[in-house]
């Protein structure tokens, strides 16, 4: 079963046009994007739990609707032309995807960004987002609402341009956890597809499910793969990405949070430092 539609949600952050090269370097030149923007609610504008008077909150989605227009139009326009100067197919909401081709839909959804992604991205075979600016505080809850609430395969896209092609050499970070067998699960068309795939497990791990064993199952699959050891030190996430690119992978695939978001976010954690500092795409699934 191949990947074939991946989901992307835009607003006017500067970070779309990032993402939906991203997607298109991992489609390649079959596959379906399908690229929504977020639009705000007003009522969202207003600060929760202060009271307000009418004839103000009228005022506030006044304003609101008229810059969701406005932003709207620009988004729109930009999706349009991007989709023109990169031979995107735009097809009509509902219709069937051709299967030769590489297409994409536009779709205006009203509401908080999270929410959306949490809803439409159940029914995508990839989730793709922006990297979390930490400095800026945004795009965190967009991610985790992709992670937590979707069971789709999240691609988080770092600020840089991608690689030509996104799944060609794979690099899996491997530890037996649920979280990890579970992002080699959801993955497995891109793994199928690779050129190249390499595992990789810290050294001096005693892992349950070892590299081995992760090899021996993608054999099973036709899926060939090499098994590297990695030194971990003081800093697995660090670890990992440096793994990654000694082996010269375009990706990193990996299970997310095996510890609470929460104490990983205030503690720090393998997950949390890649989410922090990844400058190439990383594939995740919680």
């Amino acid at each position: 079963m191949a990947i074939r539609r991946i989901f992307v949600p835009i607003r006017n952050d500067g970070k779309g046009e990032n993402v939906l090269d991203h997607a298109l370097a991992l489609a390649g030149k079959i596959g379906h994007i399908e690229a929504v923007h977020c639009r705000p609610a007003p009522e969202d504008l207003i600060p929760f739990g202060v009271s307000i008077p009418a004839i103000l909150r009228d005022q506030i989605s006044k304003s609101g609707d008229e810059l969701a227009n406005a932003e709207e139009a620009q988004i729109t326009q930009q999706f349009e032309d991007y989709a023109r100067a990169n031979k995107l197919t735009i097809i009509d909401i509902g219709k069937p995807h051709p299967k030769n081709k590489l297409t994409a839909t536009w779709r205006i959804e009203r509401g908080k960004q999270a929410n959306i992604v949490s809803a439409r991205g159940r029914l995508a075979d990839i989730v793709a987002v922006a990297r979390p600016d930490r400095d800026r505080a945004m795009g965190r809850n967009t991610l985790e609402a992709a992670l937590v609430n979707t069971g789709s395969l999240v691609m988080m896209c770092p600020p840089s341009a991608p690689p030509k092609k996104i799944g060609s050499h794979i690099a899996v970070a491997w530890n037996g956890s649920r979280e990890a067998a579970r992002a080699v699960s959801l993955a497995m068309p891109l793994l199928a597809a690779a050129s190249t795939v390499s595992v990789m497990t810290m050294a001096g791990d005693e892992l349950e499910l070892t590299g081995a064993h992760l090899l021996n199952f993608l054999s099973d699959h036709d899926i060939k793969a090499t098994h590297t050891e990695i030194k971990s030190g003081s800093n697995a996430g660090k670890a990992l990405l440096e793994g990654a690119k000694s082996v010269e992978a375009d990706c990193l695939l990996m299970g997310a949070y095996g510890s609470s978001r929460g104490r990983e976010m205030v503690f720090g954690g393998a997950t949390q430092y890649v989410v922090d500092h990844s400058d190439m795409p990383v594939l995740m699934a919680h």
